[in-house]
């Protein structure tokens, strides 16, 4: 029954935008009255029943807690609810948030407050390369500037305005030890644009991005077509690429350029960067 009814509000969505959107905000409403959960880490979260009870991205989880031990500041762009935000406050750890979806934002202040954290900057934006009113199609944890990501359909579409890392943050992180966490749905690269003096900050910050080769693409586009500019981003600056797995194995320069030849699969998405040793 739940199959065919999610069925049903997908084709709702492609034929009906305003109902479809009447549903989205009535489930979003619904969403939002739900108590938190007590997760297997001691702090309660609402807004993802899979995050909270600990099934969400294990291994990713595992490798954030464990680098949050050795820094002065997470920073997280694409928040979502604050998933990997509770993580870093739980330890102490002082949080700065970018999270440009409206419903995203009202979760993740409800999951700082319910917890009595006070060390934590929430920024409504979208960060990319320039200051400026885009769209962000779709929503939760697939919401993207990039349309036609995911098969999302164009109706489903909200206005956000966008700054860069640098405008925001300028020179506050120098001298601190920093982890970045980035997942925006394919805009990473226009991010990283605006992020240079982060990129070039000292101490160089350590990074988690999300970066697909083939999911999720507009129709037509087989391959990320951002796949090799933006590794070279970090690569140039004096990066080294892990992949983010049990293994953590390099990724080297030839192993994107393969990739982005539709040669190899890099058999992950989620990337560690951090300065070569």
């Amino acid at each position: 029954m739940a199959v065919r009814l999610t069925s049903s509000i997908r084709r709702l969505i492609d034929q009906f935008p305003r109902l479809a959107s009447l549903y989205r905000n009535l489930r979003d409403q619904m969403g939002f009255m739900k108590e938190p959960i007590q997760t297997p880490w001691g702090f309660k979260l609402a807004g993802n029943d899979a995050m909270a009870l600990g099934s969400f991205e294990p291994v990713e989880t595992e490798l954030v807690r464990k680098l949050l031990q050795d820094v002065d500041v997470f920073v997280n762009v694409g928040a979502n609810i604050g998933y990997y935000c509770c993580h870093a406050l739980s330890l102490g750890i002082p949080v700065m948030a970018f999270e440009p979806m409206q419903h995203n934002v009202r979760h993740l202040l409800r999951n700082i407050r319910s917890n009595g954290w006070h060390n934590a900057e929430v920024y409504p934006v979208a960060l990319s390369n320039c200051v400026a009113i885009i769209d962000i199609f779709g929503g939760d944890t697939g919401a993207s500037v990039v349309k036609g990501w995911a098969n999302i359909p164009d109706s489903y579409v909200t206005l956000a305005p966008t700054s860069t890392m640098d405008i925001l943050l300028g020179d506050r992180l120098r001298c601190k030890r920093a982890l970045i966490l980035v997942d925006i749905e394919g805009a990473e690269q226009a991010m990283l644009e605006g992020a240079l003096r982060m990129l070039h900050n000292d101490p160089k910050p350590i990074w988690i991005v999300e970066i697909v080769t083939r999911d999720h693409q507009p129709q037509g586009i087989a391959i990320n077509p951002n796949l090799l500019t933006t590794f070279e981003m970090f690569f140039n600056l004096g990066y080294q690429a892990f992949h983010v797995d049990r293994d953590m194995l390099p990724v080297s320069l030839d192993d994107v350029r393969q990739a982005a030849r539709g040669a190899r699969n890099l058999g992950t998405h989620n990337f560690l960067f951090r300065e070569a040793e």
